[in-house]
């Protein structure tokens, strides 16, 4: 069973003052829960090395994908191709994703649910806002697993100059422009935090609205004062450039086979983010022990998990138990995308009956983990609850 700490609040005012205008749902409830979830040292430490072994089991699968030209079973669009293949041969750099993982507390296995690699959010929240309530309370602000903000400093770095070089030696004067979508808050804000943590880096920084960027074939991504990026970081996802955007992707193409601009997350990482990935991982890898049945059609005689290729806050997913009779079901907008079936892991749940699903973020290396709480399928409603790292003397 989940163990929570209940903490005082961060105040909504605080939260604003930190740039955060999304603390308030719909319904007028708190979306940053006041509760902490207690982990041990050994649970944390099993999320860590969990996180890292998937990244290199993706790793190994994308590029099967690559060899094999699996593009179709995933649900690629045949555009994005040559951008995933140039992004993959150049070893563009990955900046951050997040694993959404079940189990991991009390003795439950971890499970791999899926990977967040394109546009995760949450960002800010496991970064800085699960920090400010143990600091808001008193507590040691070091007893969390989450190094999140330092790992993305030298990940900037490294996406500038490279793997193993010395930043203060190599470092050259290079741009990375900043692009989220206007009337969204919380994508800006998550925008504008990874643009003040690599201006923290010291790294030259801007941002535009993405409808404020510029394109030219031969020279590049632009700012609304017409300057060139070298590193465009798009908050948008790459399969929507393709159906939203068709003659954006022949230009982003052109752009990225010059080399006048380098994107950021790289198109590959749409081979991390298909769902159909874990249907692949699970043909790949059958013994890993982080890994569900998944397959491309139903399951038999299993209570299992219908989601959609691409779709984000649970939409379009259906439970059913293993007499195929419905659980529960979303609607939502991504409906027009094929299925996978994953196997149903159950999340651990606290006294109260709430499920937790914990997300663990990748930034070279995992270092960051939080948790979303809500009922059987987490959509939109859900929450999101900090976590401290059980130590003698900690309250409750």
């Amino acid at each position: 069973m989940v163990r929570t700490l209940a903490v005082e609040p961060v105040p909504r005012t605080v939260l604003e003052d930190m740039g955060m205008q999304w603390h308030t749902d719909s319904d007028g409830s708190d979306y940053i829960v006041p509760e902490l979830v207690v982990v041990s040292e050994a649970e944390a430490e099993a999320y860590y090395a969990a996180s890292n072994t998937l990244y290199e089991l993706y790793v190994e699968a994308a590029q099967h994908v690559i060899e094999q030209r699996l593009y179709e079973p995933l649900g690629i669009p045949e555009s994005l191709v040559p951008l995933i293949e140039q992004s993959w041969e150049r070893d563009d750099w990955h900046l951050y994703g997040r694993f959404d993982l079940a189990g991991g507390i009390d003795g439950e296995p971890i499970k791999l649910i899926e990977f967040n690699a394109d546009t995760p959010t949450s960002l800010f929240e496991t970064s800085i806002v699960q920090w400010a309530l143990l600091k808001a309370n008193g507590l040691e602000e070091a007893r969390q697993f989450n190094n999140l903000h330092a790992m993305l400093q030298e990940n900037f770095r490294r996406l500038v100059v490279g793997d193993g070089v010395d930043f203060s030696q190599a470092y050259r004067q290079q741009k990375l422009l900043f692009s989220s979508i206007a009337g969204f808050p919380e994508d800006e804000r998550t925008v504008r935090y990874l643009q003040h943590v690599a201006h923290e880096a010291g790294l030259f920084t801007d941002f535009c609205f993405l409808d404020e960027a510029g394109f030219l074939e031969k020279q590049g991504v632009f700012n609304r004062d017409q300057q060139r990026a070298d590193f465009w970081f798009k908050l948008f996802p790459w399969e929507d450039i393709a159906s939203d955007e068709p003659e954006l992707v022949g230009i982003l193409e052109s752009i990225s086979a010059l080399g006048s601009t380098r994107f950021v997350n790289p198109a590959y990482t749409l081979l991390f983010q298909s769902k159909g990935m874990l249907a692949l991982l699970y043909e790949l890898f059958p013994d890993s022990p982080y890994l569900l049945e998944t397959r491309f059609e139903p399951l038999q005689g299993k209570a299992q998990v219908e989601k959609k290729l691409f779709g984000r806050e649970g939409e379009n997913t259906r439970i059913s138990d293993p007499d195929g009779r419905i659980v529960a079901e979303t609607d939502g907008n991504y409906g027009q995308h094929a299925s996978v079936f994953q196997a149903y892991a159950p999340m651990p749940r606290d006294a109260a009956g709430n499920r937790y699903q914990a997300g663990v973020f990748y930034v070279y290396e995992a270092c960051g983990l939080g948790f979303r709480r809500g009922g059987e399928i987490l959509d939109n409603m859900s929450k999101f609850v900090g976590h401290v790292i059980d130590a003698p003397g900690l309250p409750g």
